[in-house]
């Protein structure tokens, strides 16, 4: 006799939710419209935690902050319209800095649909997906509901493949609910890299006298750290990071050059060098104070992107591929060069000399960065906002290990910070401390109520200096009346208690501050520091940029 099955037949969300099982996903950020309850539903029958967020942009900022601290798929699911048009900063920081993020949102139902028509169906648009053209690597719509399974795969893996960046899947939302049967996948064809002109490669090294490696988000992203750190040893070459590649090698080892490279003392490595060695960046022009680092004489670089690598700087040799693939296979017959001693010994003179600087220049920073340095676990993951604080850090905290700092730049969105800590602090990988702005803070203060919901292991760090003390630098500078920067705030230590999270306040960064964010990361539920502090904009900040046009 046949067999009958008695299984419930699986719907469009039910399909969702098996591809996000399938993938591996453990947290995803949400927030519930009319159109897209079948996926919460759906979600609650797996072992995925979909977090509940109150904002659209904290959802899609959130999935940024889990995938920069994990290295794994960042997962937002929204609403149809409004819903989804809200994630767009978000997703174009995501864009900016290489993160694998899914967003997920649902459209008006296909039965509602006229070719070349705006009817006035709730929540409609002419094109939703065209709203996600200009800011992720490709935008899916499932055409049916057996299409689902297969799209978000082709989509999410997509994300992840490098260059890596955030990808739109959009669901019709009559397709959630209805049901079929799972469309075959499309096979996922990664290209193939063409043969290494590693020969020639070894050449120029062995050949060079000062040899610089130049390591990016790339590096970083593709796990690169311990080859390159070989690499640099083997040449006795100094490594400069980018803000993307901070913690791509530890800070003790012997040939990371000290942050940031706008420091003169850093920038001379680039100055003097015969032969830089470019992996895994773009040369982007917040790093290059906008090009006005000179041309290398000899330029070799790393990238799964030919065009990407030589649009900036022109390289000598570009080796297309993964940066720790092609990196080890630089490693092979490379002979060593003599005089690490020596750099390790530079190195060391700089870096005491970038700390002096920092101390005269602005002492609450040097402060600043001491007691961060001095009480932060090293599982922490920072998280900085565009604020000055966050200049400092990006620029000039030695960050222990890969994946511990979250930095819009990136695209630079103001209000980055607070949501993609919530993401990081989702994470599991260590607490998360954001530091933001009084400014910054204000766009997503009301996920405060996600992170007492959630119960998360986040410490928010809110340097109040009464608005946008960048900006209002930037305004003194150009000898300007301030004008839009100066803000109206609200108690911050009584807003943070009104969402039942412990809110304290300290005056500047000295004995307070370290005693205070000491027990406050050593807590297990969230929590807010408020600090009444104005400081000076490091040399990271374009204003300051050492190099100037001629």
């Amino acid at each position: 006799m046949p067999v009958v099955s008695h299984a419930k037949p699986k719907s469009g969300a039910d399909r969702l939710a098996d591809a996000l099982g399938e993938l591996g996903v453990q947290v995803a950020f949400g927030l519930p419209g009319v159109h897209n309850l079948p996926i919460w539903e759906a979600l609650a029958d797996t072992g995925i935690q979909l977090i509940g967020v109150r904002h659209e942009q904290t959802a899609a900022y959130a999935a940024d902050g889990y995938a920069r601290a994990t290295g794994k798929l960042g997962v937002a699911i929204v609403t149809t319209g409004p819903g989804a048009a809200n994630t767009l900063a978000a997703v174009g920081e995501a864009q900016a800095s290489g993160s694998p993020v899914l967003v997920v949102a649902t459209d008006i139902p296909s039965t509602l649909r006229r070719p070349g028509m705006v009817r006035g169906v709730l929540h409609e648009t002419s094109d939703q997906a065209a709203l996600f053209a200009p800011l992720t690597k490709a935008q899916y719509t499932a055409g049916g509901t057996g299409e689902i399974a297969g799209t978000a795969l082709t989509a999410a893996r997509l994300a992840l493949r490098p260059q890596s960046g955030p990808v739109y899947l959009g669901i019709p939302t009559d397709f959630l609910s209805a049901t079929a049967q799972r469309v075959p996948d499309t096979p996922d064809r990664t290209p193939v890299a063409e043969p290494l002109d590693l020969g020639r490669a070894r050449e120029l090294f062995e050949r060079a006298e000062r040899p610089l490696i130049w390591a990016g988000g790339g590096a970083l992203r593709a796990g690169a750290g311990a080859v390159i750190g070989e690499l640099a040893e083997k040449l006795a070459a100094p490594v400069l990071t980018t803000f993307a590649a901070r913690g791509l090698l530890p800070p003790e080892h012997p040939c990371l050059a000290p942050n940031s490279v706008h420091a003169p003392e850093v920038g001379a490595l680039w100055d003097e060098a015969d032969l830089v060695l470019g992996v895994g960046t773009d040369f982007d022009g917040l790093m290059t104070q906008n090009w006005l680092m000179p041309q290398p004489p000899t330029l070799v670089t790393v990238n799964v992107d030919a065009a990407d690598a030589a649009k900036n700087y022109q390289p000598d040799l570009n080796l297309v591929g993964d940066a720790r693939t092609v990196v080890t296979a630089l490693l092979g017959e490379l002979p060593p060069k003599e005089g690490l001693d020596k750099l390790t010994a530079r190195l060391r003179r700089m870096s005491a000399a970038v700390r002096r600087r920092i101390r005269e220049d602005e002492p609450q920073a040097a402060d600043f960065l001491g007691t961060l340095e001095e009480v932060l676990p090293e599982d922490t993951i920072l998280v900085s906002d565009m604020c000055i604080a966050g200049y400092w850090i990006g620029g000039f905290h030695r960050i222990p290990a890969p994946r511990k700092l979250a930095y819009p730049m990136g695209w630079g969105t103001l209000g980055f910070g607070f949501p993609a800590a919530i993401g990081s602090a989702a994470a599991g990988a260590g607490r998360a401390v954001c530091i933001t702005g009084d400014g910054g803070f204000l766009y997503g203060c009301g996920d405060l109520a996600t992170a007492a919901q959630e119960n998360l292991p986040v410490t928010v760090v809110v340097v109040e200096d009464g608005g946008y003390g960048m900006l209002r630098y930037d305004q003194t500078h150009s000898g300007l009346p301030h004008r839009g920067v100066d803000l109206v705030g609200p108690d911050f230590v009584a807003l943070g208690k009104s969402f039942g999270i412990r809110a304290e306040r300290v005056k500047g960064f000295g004995r307070a501050f370290r005693r205070k964010l000491g027990a406050f990361i050593q807590a297990d539920e969230p929590n807010l520091m408020v600090v009444e502090a104005a400081m000076r904009p490091p040399l990271n900040t374009s204003p300051r940029w050492y190099r100037k046009e001629r």
